[in-house]
Order: C-alpha cells, then structure tokens, then sequence
C-alpha cells in the first residue's frame, strides 16, 4: 500500500504541480473560491504540501500574480508597436485568464512581493516602451497619459473579452483582428490620435 507521503513525492516539481491545480481552480471557480485544502486534493499531493511551498493562500496567490507578469512581459516583449502590444495584452489575457485575473487584483496578493516587483516593473516597461515609439503628436503632452489611455482600451476590451460581455458584439469574429480595427476607429493612422 502507498502512504501519504510517498504519493506526494512522485510529482518531481510539486511547485510547479500546485500553480497548475491553482490555475485551473481559478479559471474554473475564480480566485474567490480557491482553498489550499482543495488544491492539495487537486494536486493529489498532502493538504500540507500548498502550504509548505508557498506559506499561505496569499504567497500562492502572490507567485501566480508574479508569474502571470513575467509572461506578459514576454508577450508585450516581441510587438513591434503600441497596437501590436495591445494585441498581444489581449492575447494574453485570452490564453492565460487564470493569471489576469489575479493580476489585478492587488487584494489578493502581497503587493510588496520581490518576484512580483521585478516582473510587474518588465512589463510596465515593456507598455511604455510602445507609448515612447508613438511620435509626439500621437501621444500628447503627457506620455504618462497616454499610456494610461492606452492600457486602458486594451484592459478595457480584455476584460469585456473574458467575462462574456461582447459576445454579441463579436459575432465569432476573431479577438485580436477586432481589438485592431477598435484602434483603427479610434485612433487616426498618422498621427495615432483620436479622430
């Protein structure tokens, strides 16, 4: 008969085993009703294994936020320009809706994380880099703005994206290809304003 203790052994990267159960807790149930109990039993591994790797809900919930980060350093990373960046920023959220949303929600995590510091700075960077590209008249007087304008568009259809709310709008049309011809509506292409 297998004991408790070997059956929690035979994962290899338990880490690596319990963001994955927490991760699709969350997509399934939302970060609300994530239990480190629940998760353990997820996992298969002890109800003592969560805690020991990641100390609380909190630390768990700490190391996905920091996780999802750095990912979408990466993806914001390789766009060429501040629409693309976009694109990639709803891209992301559609293939990693479990990290976006503990992303940001600053409630559920240690803000003050290190991990989490360093891969939120990445990625913020990463944003304003495609703000700095736009020429000065598509960006205004105030590049802190933009980027806030910016961010905002993108989040904006992200979050609508996955919480069902243009369903209608979209009809079946591809997100990305709609997240492009939104800016293209919206911002003129010589100078990236808004018309």
């Amino acid at each position: 008969m297998t004991s408790e203790r070997e059956r929690t052994y035979h994962h290899g990267d338990l880490r690596r085993v319990i963001l994955d159960a927490t991760l699709d807790a969350i997509a399934t149930n939302g970060p609300g009703a994530l239990s480190l109990r629940d998760l353990a039993r997820r996992a298969g591994v002890s109800h003592a294994a969560p805690a020991h790797h990641f100390k609380d809900r909190t630390g768990l919930l700490t190391a996905v936020a920091a996780e999802g980060y750095a990912l979408f350093a990466d993806a914001l990373a390789g766009a060429p320009d501040l629409r693309e960046r976009g694109v990639a920023y709803v891209r992301f959220a559609a293939t990693h809706p479990a990290h976006f949303q503990v992303m940001f929600q600053p409630d559920l995590h240690r803000t003050d994380d290190p991990d989490l510091l360093a891969a939120r700075a990445r990625a913020t960077e990463a944003l304003r880099a495609g703000v700095a590209d736009l020429p000065p008249a598509g960006r205004g007087e105030d590049d802190r703005l933009a980027g806030v304008a910016a961010w905002s568009l993108a989040h904006g259809f992200a979050t609508l994206l996955l919480s069902g709310n243009l369903a209608d709008a979209m009809e079946g049309r591809d997100p990305e290809e709609t997240f492009r011809l939104l800016t293209a509506l919206i911002f003129t292409p010589e100078n990236g304003r808004a018309s």
